[in-house]
């Protein structure tokens, strides 16, 4: 086989003359180009780590320093008031060492002192600086001068030309909420929810925990916070992600299709495991696995798994060449092996089987080399035999079908661990199916919005369609990795693919795009466009199920070292109000309006402590995980852990609005992503807020419940929407 010659460095033979030795000088030169590479990467990460570590600071800010205290000594000047000399006195004495030299190292070791303790400084400027959180109380567009003044000093301190790491010394640690503070606001958010009496008990069980054992808790809690960079995400990540033994499809991750469209630094640490990164099933928790590099991807089609290198002659395989590649792979008529095909479905399934699965299957042979191959690789690609998109009589339904696509597919066909699954469908249309633990969906939306911006916009395809560019025809075809799957373990991958498979059938699912208004109409309305959504959420839910449930809005806080997210708990006192008087119809439309401003003015207060560290949900989480440390029990934080989020929402951001113009590109507009259901009786709700003129929304439920419907809901949304717009094209001017 060609593949197979090329793969050799060498081939020798032994004959009674001697040992014929014949070198591949092509094959060396490949080994040459790919050491060249590896250890051009190895500087430049070197390189980035120093321009990170000293950052705002950079070192030809030390090299100016240094020639300024030396030209200072030629002048028989002296800036350092005689430390330079106190320097000198300590140096050993050598008769390498004459005496200008001496004074030069002196001068050196001041300078580099005197560079550092500036770097030091102007970090924990920039630090104090970032703990200010003014800004976010002032309304758009009227900024005071004392944040005008703050960001002018922001800009001073934060130096020019930031790597992606270079603010995160610099950067807040998350406070700990004192426990009255969390208590009052846990008791406020829940008041509605609650009759008289379940709330009496609930606030009596507060008020227990306040007096005995939070303190307690809390002092644990605070002592993290001092030692750790966040005293919340690394316990979220484990307890919350790694420790779930229930299946990762549908219920923790989520997806992102189609196209989308700064002076404060937010925390970058989630980036660094984009790529390179898999999680690995446990017995009782699972692990992250993170490579520092990797020269491959591995790709599913038609139930074969291939790995395809992604660089050839000590550089990255141009867009042509990869698609030469993926041709093949389509091309190969070369069936799967005994249970290749439905192999992923472990990755589908709960945790355990595959956990166990792949200790006795996979440790040695040719599986563990095919496993190593898949979760060693950059990324997980599915070449997907389906078409998908706005197809057929009825786009919209259509539309649903593409987002189950996206989230589940056939329970078998995404390699669900992996940091992120390429998924190409047959027809060109394409999205990602991401893991949730490693980092959350802001981070996987960047990725994808630079994604698509450079594939349209910058590489782009000929008119024949093909990618643009040239190809190297002597690359090597992509490998077909090699299983040998006992019957034993095709028991359990059957096993798991009926679990998933069962999974999958029970989402109900609808993706729906809401063309009347959008965001430009509700800023004329004085009011942020989250808000305005998350009441028309909360009007339609009570229109929907004729009652108010706990409701998790996802907010980030990534203005402090290694943030994640906080909850926003939007069902309130004041959006039950609004509610209750859009649905009396004695009330008129300046009450309705006046209760709308209260409830509206209450979720930005809410989404600012969410932001700030001041939120409810991860303080108590992390009380509750000190006291299983402790091997205590509280009745307060055992109840409050186990309610259930009957509405969970989320907006997926647009970061990179420079990236698309939506007016000269309508084609490329995103549908944006969205997630499961998070209670079995409940509705995931995911929107995006595109330009002006349109929200989409993704609706998701299990056909299980006898309380959801998907369509329905969404039909109540659109509803509810429309009603709140009449509220301000009624109300007198």
């Amino acid at each position: 086989m060609a593949e197979a010659h090329q793969a050799v460095a060498f081939q020798f033979t032994v004959s009674p003359e001697g040992v014929d030795l014949r070198l591949s000088h092509a094959a060396l030169r490949q080994v040459y180009l790919a050491g060249l590479r590896s250890w051009k990467k190895k500087i430049t990460r070197l390189r980035n780590s120093l321009l990170t570590g000293v950052f705002p600071a950079s070192p030809s800010s030390w090299l100016v320093m240094a020639v300024a205290i030396l030209a200072s000594q030629a002048s028989r000047l002296d800036p350092s008031m005689g430390l330079i000399g106190k320097i000198k006195e300590h140096l050993p004495a050598s008769t390498y060492l004459a005496e200008p030299a001496r004074a030069g190292l002196s001068a050196l070791a001041f300078a580099t002192l005197l560079w550092l303790g500036l770097v030091v400084t102007m970090r924990g400027a920039l630090r104090a600086l970032l703990c200010y959180q003014g800004w976010m109380e002032e309304e758009h567009g009227r900024t005071s001068h004392s944040t005008r003044l703050w960001l002018a000093l922001v800009k001073i301190f934060a130096g020019r030309k930031p790597m992606l790491y270079s603010y995160q010394a610099s950067l807040p640690r998350l406070p700990v909420p004192t426990i009255k503070d969390t208590l009052q606001r846990y008791l406020e958010s829940v008041r509605p929810l609650l009759s008289d009496e379940r709330f009496q008990r609930a606030a009596a069980l507060a008020r227990d925990f306040e007096r005995s054992l939070g303190p307690r808790l809390q002092w644990y809690l605070t002592l993290k916070s001092w030692w750790a960079a966040n005293y919340v995400s690394d316990w979220w990540e484990e307890y919350v992600y790694l420790r779930g033994r229930g299946a990762l499809m549908v219920n923790s991750n989520y997806y992102a299709m189609l196209m989308i469209q700064g002076t404060l630094p937010m925390c970058s640490a989630q980036y660094e495991r984009v790529f390179n990164t898999t999680r690995v099933p446990g017995v009782e928790a699972d692990s992250l696995q993170h490579q520092r590099d990797s020269q491959h991807v591995a790709v599913f089609h038609n139930g074969r798994f291939f790995r395809v290198g992604l660089y050839w002659g000590g550089r990255l395989l141009r867009p042509r060449e990869l698609q030469a590649q993926f041709q093949r792979i389509l091309d190969d008529p070369t069936p799967p092996a005994p249970g290749e095909e439905t192999l992923a479905a472990l990755t589908a399934g709960p945790r355990e089987p595959w956990a166990r699965a792949r200790r006795a299957y996979f440790g040695s042979g040719r599986n563990r080399e095919s496993l190593r191959a898949v979760e060693g690789a950059a990324f997980f690609v599915t070449l997907d035999a389906t078409e998908q998109g706005l197809l057929g009589p009825e786009p919209g339904r259509a539309l649903d079908g593409y987002s189950k696509a996206l989230l589940h597919g056939q329970g078998h066909d995404r390699w669900f661990d992996k940091s992120f699954t390429l998924i190409v469908f047959r027809n060109g249309k394409i999205g990602v199916n991401a893991e949730h633990s490693w980092a959350d969906a802001p981070i996987i939306g960047h990725l994808w919005e630079y994604t698509l911006a450079t594939d349209v916009f910058r590489l782009g395809y000929g008119a024949d369609g093909h990618c643009k560019g040239e190809m190297d025809p002597g690359i090597p075809p992509p490998q077909k990795l090699q299983w040998e799957i006992p019957e034993e373990c095709q028991r359990v991958i059957q096993g798991s693919l009926r679990a998933a498979r069962a999974l999958a059938d029970d989402v109900d699912f609808h993706t729906f795009a809401f063309k009347d208004f959008g965001k430009g109409l509700i800023k004329k309305c004085g009011t942020s466009p989250d808000g305005f959504i998350q009441l028309a959420i909360q009007l339609a839910h009570y229109r929907d199920k004729g009652k108010f449930c706990l409701t998790y809005e996802a907010a980030m806080t990534r203005l402090f070292r290694e943030g994640r997210t906080e909850t926003v708990r939007s069902c309130s006192i004041e959006s039950c109000n609004f509610v209750r008087a859009m649905m009396d119809p004695a009330q008129s439309v300046p009450q309705r309006l006046a209760l709308f401003r209260v409830a509206a003015a209450k979720h930005q207060t809410l989404y600012r402590r969410a932001m700030t560290g001041a939120g409810i949900d991860r303080h108590l989480f992390c009380l509750y995980v000190v006291s299983k440390y402790l091997g205590v029990d509280s009745p307060f934080l055992r109840e409050v852990l186990s309610e259930p989020w009957g509405l969970s929402t989320s907006q997926t951001p647009i970061q990179q609005l420079e990236l698309f113009d939506l007016h000269k590109h309508p084609a490329y507009i995103s549908c944006g992503g969205g997630f499961g259901p998070v209670d079995d009786n409940g509705y995931g709700v995911s929107y995006i807020i595109l330009g002006e003129d349109l929200i989409t929304f993704h609706v998701s439920c299990k056909f299980s419940s006898p309380e959801t419907d998907a369509h329905r809901f969404g039909a109540n949304i659109r509803a509810a929407l429309l009603d709140l717009r009449a509220l301000f094209t009624l109300a007198p001017k």
